[in-house]
């Protein structure tokens, strides 16, 4: 018997992934790229900036000059004393140092300049297949394969959880991995590290 899976809450995916029993193992195909679940470490993921990124800037004692913003569609904002910047490309920290520099020329005395990445918007993951809610969702930092399901609204009715594919952009082409979600959700396999561009896909169980 298939148990209907609730939507939206980490403990409910994991609980109904858990309680599934005889889901079909994934089968050996030549396409397929097995390798280790977990990578060595988990990739952080770079903060260059791109379109739509949402970043804050804080100005040590400038409340008028703190605050949030969105890189546009061109990449480039609109900052106070600094007209039209482009940051297309340009990590935090460079634009942090881009910002004091500019502040310092006759606006403000010693400016002390922090800038973090609040939504990578640019970067992110695709979620198909037997989901409640497929799309694409905004990559986080050491985001998991679960966590991506989590944000598809959970598992849909028939789906084949071990049967979990992830599909990488490389160099010469893709990587294509088979990731059991059954077994990672009762502890039976480690948990699988996304990296930004990542697609999730999945199957339908015909059992």
């Amino acid at each position: 018997m298939r148990v209907t899976r609730p939507r939206g809450e980490v403990a409910a995916v994991l609980l109904c992934v858990a309680g599934l029993t005889g889901c079909p193992r994934p089968q050996a195909e030549s396409s397929v790229r097995l390798q280790s679940l977990s990578p060595p470490a988990a990739q952080p993921l770079g903060d260059e900036l791109g379109p739509g990124d949402v970043f804050e800037v804080r100005v040590f004692g400038e409340p008028d000059l703190s605050g949030a913003f969105r890189v546009g569609p061109d990449g480039t904002i609109d900052f106070p004393f600094c007209g039209r910047l482009e940051v297309l490309g340009e990590t935090t920290s460079a634009l942090a140092t881009r910002l004091t520099t500019c502040l310092a020329k006759g606006y403000l005395r010693h400016p002390q300049v922090t800038v973090t990445a609040k939504e990578y918007n640019s970067k992110k993951v695709l979620v198909f297949g037997k989901v409640q809610k497929p799309g694409a969702f905004p990559y986080t930092d050491n985001m998991t394969v679960v966590e991506a399901i989590v944000l598809a609204g959970g598992f849909a009715q028939f789906a084949s959880e071990n049967s979990t594919r992830v599909i990488r952009p490389a160099k010469n082409g893709e990587e294509r991995f088979t990731v059991p979600v059954e077994d990672i959700g009762v502890g039976r396999a480690p948990n699988f590290y996304l990296r930004p561009g990542d697609v999730v896909y999945v199957p339908e169980s015909w059992k």
